[in-house]
């Protein structure tokens, strides 16, 4: 039996028994609790949307693109690579239950709080949300995935979809799909521009999904010797709108100046919140959300917004809490050109030296919207057939070769203390 569920950006988006029972899981309600754009609100007001319907939205859009794909270069999948009918219903069903369950690791407010979660010894890097994901997955969803018969049949299981949403190379050919929801060109970045762009009210998010999906095949990268997720020559274009449209949506809307000072009154808020809680886990005492284990996950998942707003209302999250209550947050004095010269960087100096009276905000973006490395985007023409000819996106177009790192950064001061703030600074061009 199917459902359908009408989707404001993709129309109807139909699921089965099994994900609906995932849907109807408490982890996977959670993330109604999640807000996608943190406190965007306070400059975009339509931008209340949740981590729950842009993973419905990518479950979508990634199933589309995997059966477009199929359809285009079902020879190539069996004969040359080696997958049968079943593998590829069984990947199907990783693929839709991977791209649903891909952001449940999100913590309150989503990409403000990532800097909370606590430090990997193993990789000495901090975990990310997919490290959570991936734990949620085993430890909260692995009683009903693998008592599941229709997927048990499949060869699937907890750790197999957890594998997926890691990289873990355990998948074989099959970590091939992983693209489409975790590549330069996936399903996620798909579903979230639109959306964003929807509920914000903008236009920068704006491309021809359509067309990209018409355009999607796979094929033999002849540097790497791997199979990889490919877009036809005629689609070029199309996958050139994308990425042009993520880094206007940086540049306009996610690190907007007021946009970015409550990301960090969020994150400050919660950490003064973590630190007055007790649990097993001793990253809590530091301002640290407990690591992706099995005896901590818990905890972790106790904590979305709807708590934190409740704490910060009840005045436990000190002078951030206070902020993000009266909206007096901390006002832009300085900022770098996005892309900064030497001489810019030796203003930035001085203005700190010229500010170090005052409590500031340093916010800093090093933010690439393209990598010139392995995961380019390949394009392959309709005239070199199956011989697999491949060219990096970044090699055929100019405008994507010309996008550089956005490195701007900006400093922020007290409301009340901006003028004064102000006035040193006018002594720097003097």
């Amino acid at each position: 039996m199917t459902y359908e569920i009408r989707d404001p950006i993709h129309g109807f988006i139909v699921i089965g028994e099994i994900e609906r029972d995932i849907i109807n899981h408490t982890e996977f309600q959670r993330l109604r609790r999640i807000r996608q754009l943190g406190f965007t609100d306070m400059v975009y007001p339509g931008a209340m949307h949740t981590r729950f319907e842009h993973s419905l939205g990518v479950m979508h859009v990634a199933t589309k693109m995997f059966e477009h794909i199929i359809h285009r270069r079902p020879d190539y999948l069996k004969d040359e690579l080696g997958f049968t009918d079943s593998d590829l219903e069984r990947d199907k069903r990783t693929v839709r239950l991977a791209a649903l369950l891909h952001d449940i690791g999100h913590a309150p407010f989503s990409h403000a709080t990532e800097e909370l979660m606590s430090f990997d010894e193993k990789t000495k890097k901090v975990y990310k949300h997919e490290n959570y994901s991936a734990a949620i997955v085993r430890y909260r969803f692995g009683e009903f995935i693998n008592s599941n018969p229709q997927l048990t049949g499949m060869g699937i299981n907890a750790d197999y979809i957890a594998d997926f949403l890691d990289g873990s190379t355990e998948l074989g050919k099959s970590l091939l799909w992983r693209n489409l929801i975790a590549g330069q060109l996936d399903a996620d970045r798909a579903d979230y521009l639109l959306r964003d762009s929807h509920h914000i009210g903008v236009a920068y998010g704006h491309y021809d999904l359509n067309r990209i999906l018409h355009t999607l095949s796979v094929a033999t990268d002849g540097d790497t010797s791997s199979p990889q997720v490919v877009v036809m020559e005629s689609g070029r274009h199309a996958a050139e709108a994308l990425i042009l449209a993520r880094y206007m949506m940086f540049t306009q809307v996610y690190f907007q100046h007021t946009r970015r000072v409550y990301d960090h009154h969020i994150a400050r808020s919660i950490k003064t919140l973590l630190k007055q809680k007790t649990g097993s886990a001793d990253t809590i005492k530091n301002g640290k959300f407990p690591p992706p284990t099995e005896e901590c996950i818990q905890e972790y998942l106790d904590w979305d917004d709807s708590k934190v707003m409740g704490l910060v209302k009840g005045g436990d999250a000190g002078e951030h809490g206070r902020i993000l209550l009266t909206r007096k947050h901390y006002r832009k004095v300085f900022e770098t050109p996005e892309r900064p010269e030497q001489s810019d960087l030796e203003d930035l100096e001085m203005a700190k030296q010229k500010l170090s009276g005052f409590t500031i905000i340093v916010d800093k973006a090093e933010n690439s919207w393209y990598k010139y490395d392995a995961s380019d985007i390949r394009i392959i023409s309709e005239n070199y057939g199956n011989t697999d000819k491949l060219a990096p996106l970044s090699f055929l177009s100019p405008v994507v070769k010309g996008l550089s790192a956005v490195n701007q950064t900006r400093l922020y001061v007290p409301p009340e203390k901006k003028d004064d703030a102000k006035r040193l600074l006018m002594s720097m061009n003097k």
